[in-house]
């Protein structure tokens, strides 16, 4: 499989990039600094552009199976709702003219539901991550009107950790999934399964998904 990763040098594309070259996948790994992907191998093109720069994005993105977007307009960036929004929009539409007909969101735990309320609205939200799972919240809430793409946004567990890959997880779709002891977590290495598994299989089409243990 082709894939196109843009965000490939965050906390979660690291893994995702690691997971989809151990599978033997092709990957254009997209970055403002490819300098930072440490990784090289036969299978791996790396690509510095910011996502803003449409035309030169649509022409990285073009002849992929699927877009896996990553992206992350930065936790410490002042305007980091406007920007993510902005940015999401704009890999959706490079995604479209290009010709690519998939694409794999990667968004925020806070728009899962407890008992009616998503938990971004919640009061006991950190406010430190407000912004950004607010962006990824109303995100959805936009990309739920896609028709054209077969898309995908996966929320992660409460709890995102690095750790260990141990290829467990379970699925869920609007809820947090929670462990029997009431926790709701996963490492970013077994977070990274679940999306390249996505990627494989297409089980998610036009849907929201999310993970735990």
């Amino acid at each position: 499989m082709k894939i196109a990763l843009i965000g490939a040098t965050g906390f979660v594309g690291t893994n995702v990039l690691r997971e989809a070259l151990h599978r033997d996948h092709t990957v254009t790994a997209i970055a403002r600094n490819t300098q930072k992907i440490e990784l090289e191998n036969a299978n791996l093109t790396k690509v510095a552009l910011d996502v803003l720069d449409t035309d030169k994005l649509v022409e990285v993105l073009a002849g992929n199976d699927i877009v896996i977007s990553a992206y992350n307009a930065g936790w410490t960036n002042p305007d980091l709702y406007n920007d993510f929004i902005k940015g999401s929009q704009a890999i959706q539409t490079a995604t479209k003219q290009a010709g690519v007909k998939r694409l794999l969101v990667i968004g925020g735990a806070g728009s899962l539901f407890i008992d009616g309320q998503q938990l971004v609205d919640s009061p006991q939200f950190p406010a430190e991550w407000k912004a950004g799972a607010t962006a990824a919240r109303d995100y959805l809430t936009d990309l739920r009107k896609e028709e054209e793409l077969d898309w995908t946004f996966l929320s992660p567990a409460i709890e995102l950790h690095p750790g260990e890959r141990t290829g467990k997880y379970r699925i869920g779709t609007e809820s947090p999934v929670f462990d029997e002891n009431g926790k709701c977590s996963i490492t970013a290495e077994d977070m990274a399964i679940a999306i390249v598994d996505e990627a494989e299989n297409k089980q998610f089409a036009k849907q929201r998904f999310t993970v735990g243990y």
